[in-house]
């Protein structure tokens, strides 16, 4: 990201902040966050997003995903995930955990059954990252995954990031320990496939 040199090329910049070419990511609203706790106590979902699946009783997923979602310091950002074509509530994204002065956060983000295998998850991911590195200052964003999330480790390639190794049988599902997928882009690695 270069300067910016007058208030049209501001102007411009703003456009395009927290936009993907297919997703819009906005600040989430209550009902947004009532879906999305549906997702994520889902558990054909909650397998792909959490090391244990632990349903939570209703109003405590959302209260969490409130939490992420104040965007009250920038160590700390969330976003309903919004598709362009129809304003649909596509998911819920954040970055945590970015403190100076190492600049570094964490991502996480989950899409709703109807959202998934659309092309809108690096769509978002990559605006995400670009908000990041572009606004928030971050040098670093990293992830972690479970390793038999295949589908979602392509996304995350698509939008920079790179395998940085792994934690062997980090994650116990379906009676079995499996790998804990570690990836990470830099700010001058990234970009959307």
């Amino acid at each position: 990201m270069t300067a910016l040199p007058d208030q049209d090329a501001a102007t411009a910049y703003g456009s395009r902040l927290l936009r993907g070419e297919r997703t819009l990511l906005r600040p989430a609203t209550e009902h947004d966050l009532a879906a999305v706790e549906t997702w994520w106590n889902d558990p054909e979902q909650a397998v792909l997003q959490q090391s244990t699946v632990l349903p939570r009783p209703v109003g405590r997923a959302a209260e969490a995903l409130r939490e992420w979602s104040t965007n009250a310091s920038p160590g700390a950002v969330g976003f309903a995930v919004v598709e362009l074509a129809d304003g649909m509530l596509a998911g819920h994204a954040t970055l945590f955990g970015g403190a100076l002065p190492h600049r570094c956060a964490t991502l996480a983000i989950i899409l709703g059954p109807h959202a998934v295998g659309r092309g809108l998850g690096p769509d978002a991911v990559g605006a995400l990252v670009d908000y990041g590195f572009d606004e928030l200052g971050l040098h670093r964003i990293e992830l972690r995954t479970a390793a038999f999330n295949t589908r979602a480790q392509a996304a995350y390639r698509r939008a920079g990031f790179t395998e940085e190794g792994r934690r062997r049988d980090a994650v116990f599902h379906a009676g079995a320990f499996h790998d804990e997928v570690l990836m990470a882009v830099l700010a001058h690695e990234r970009g959307r496939g």
